[in-house]
């Protein structure tokens, strides 16, 4: 198995991706989308409410019948604050978490990232992609399904994790720091407008 992930500003984008993802038949049981929650987010009946800033009850609807976007919740990510999160990849950060002391949350979601094969400099990228407002799609696809997997990622506007990085460290970010503050809706907002295309 091999891992594949996406980072998507667009909230919409991102569930474009899970739901291309699932009719090539990637199970959704190895999909999982994490989201900072002062995106707008378009979730329809979900579960969300149950267990707001523990994680509990993440994943209880995962693979049902609704796909993988029918088990998001709400979890909390020091550094990242509130996400709207669902998959395997949400539920082994909560382990992480609950299992961590202080300082901890970077070996919860980068821990998770890294577990699962995902570089830790790309892990770093990623969590502060979510902090910045975006949303994360990780998958686990058998080898041959890789390269397909990653078009999909590619095609439904993912952001080029090497660009952005590069905007990044010209704004003086080296790494995720989780004692930072999480970014407010208007930093967000002011962040998305800088990536317009």
């Amino acid at each position: 198995m091999k891992t594949v992930t996406g980072l998507f500003d667009d909230y919409r984008d991102a569930q474009q991706a899970v739901n291309a993802l699932e009719v090539r038949g990637v199970p959704s049981s190895d999909i999982s989308i994490i989201s900072n929650s002062s995106t707008e987010h378009e979730v329809g009946d979900t579960n969300a409410a149950e267990g707001a800033g523990t994680g509990a009850g993440i994943g209880a609807a995962v693979g049902g019948a609704g796909g993988l976007l029918t088990g998001l919740g709400i979890m909390a990510i020091p550094g990242v604050g509130p996400v709207v999160a669902a998959g395997w990849l949400a539920a082994t950060a909560v382990g992480a978490l609950a299992g961590a002391a202080t300082g901890g949350a970077v070996g919860g979601l980068i821990g998770a990232l890294t577990g699962s094969g995902v570089p830790e400099d790309r892990a770093h990228f990623y969590a502060e992609g979510v902090r910045r407002g975006g949303t994360l799609v990780t998958a686990k696809v058998d080898d041959v399904l890789e390269p397909e997997a990653n078009e999909i990622l590619k095609r439904t506007s993912w952001v080029d994790p090497d660009v952005r990085r590069r905007t990044y460290e010209q704004e003086g970010w080296s790494k995720f720091d989780d004692t930072l503050d999480p970014y407010d809706t208007a930093q967000i907002k002011a962040e998305r407008l800088k990536h317009m295309r």
